[in-house]
């Protein structure tokens, strides 16, 4: 897919601007899906989270210009894309604001894939983004190197499903890497003291709708043909990691979190 040539945006990341413990008590429970998708007939993001939620929720399109305003929501959940975060689209940059703002007055923050690659870019910059060396397409077993309430007890290697081209790299002070595989040393991190999470893996997605993601795929025609056939010879195995993740994410609330 062709990107557009976008400026680049200096990370410009004040949490000083913000009362973060006054907005956060303000805020009601609530989570605003950002829907990062580019063909809704192939990748559905917010009909796959969204059945994991039971709290109110609001979708906004990002391909459409809609983003949210952070200050109505406690929770934000930034979904994967089929775009890269390479050669970004020309909505990205106005996204990397609004994720800036959101974890600077205190939302919890929660990247999955493409998600997690933008959380870094917009918090660190794009000097810790790039292309994977090998891309992880299938059901993979992430190695958990920290404890974690979110992903579990460090020592563990749950399976998940995986689909990125993309990666993150080489991560500044700041952020701690929780996961990682022999392929992709940041499979997941925490942005140190913030409820504010990245995870490359997609475990928002199950066996029947990754298994279909890929078919998919292979029949659009989509880059990567062979290492997506191989991906659907895989026995798919999912540990569930959702059925924690979910629960964790929405238990934390801003400034309280980095208290527990």
């Amino acid at each position: 897919m062709m990107a557009s040539d976008t400026k680049n945006v200096a990370c410009v990341f004040r949490p000083g601007r913000y009362n973060t413990e006054e907005m956060t008590q303000k805020r009601a429970l609530g989570v605003a899906i950002v829907d990062n998708s580019i063909d809704p007939t192939i990748y559905r993001p917010v009909e796959h989270w969204s059945r994991h939620l039971d709290v109110p929720w609001e979708a906004f399109t990002a391909r459409e210009g809609r983003l949210p305003d952070p200050a109505g929501f406690s929770h934000i959940i930034l979904t994967g894309s089929e775009s890269s975060i390479v050669e970004r689209e020309p909505w990205v940059d106005a996204e990397a604001v609004i994720v800036r703002e959101a974890v600077a007055g205190g939302a919890a923050v929660l990247g999955s894939c493409w998600g997690h690659q933008l959380l870094v870019f917009a918090l660190a910059g794009e000097a810790h983004v790039r292309r994977a060396a090998r891309p992880e397409i299938g059901w993979i077993a992430i190695r958990l190197d920290k404890d974690s309430e979110l992903l579990g007890p460090a020592g563990t290697a749950p399976f998940t499903f995986s689909i990125h081209y993309d990666e993150v790299f080489d991560l500044p002070d700041g952020f701690e890497v929780l996961a990682s595989t022999e392929a992709c040393a940041v499979e997941a991190f925490r942005l140190a003291g913030k409820p504010v999470w990245g995870l490359q893996c997609h475990p928002e997605i199950d066996i029947p709708t990754g298994l279909k993601n890929l078919r998919d795929l292979v029949a659009r025609g989509f880059k990567g043909r062979e290492v997506l056939l191989e991906a659907l010879r895989q026995t798919p195995r999912d540990s569930g990691l959702i059925g924690r993740i979910v629960p964790a994410f929405l238990a934390s609330r801003g400034e309280d979190e980095g208290k527990r």
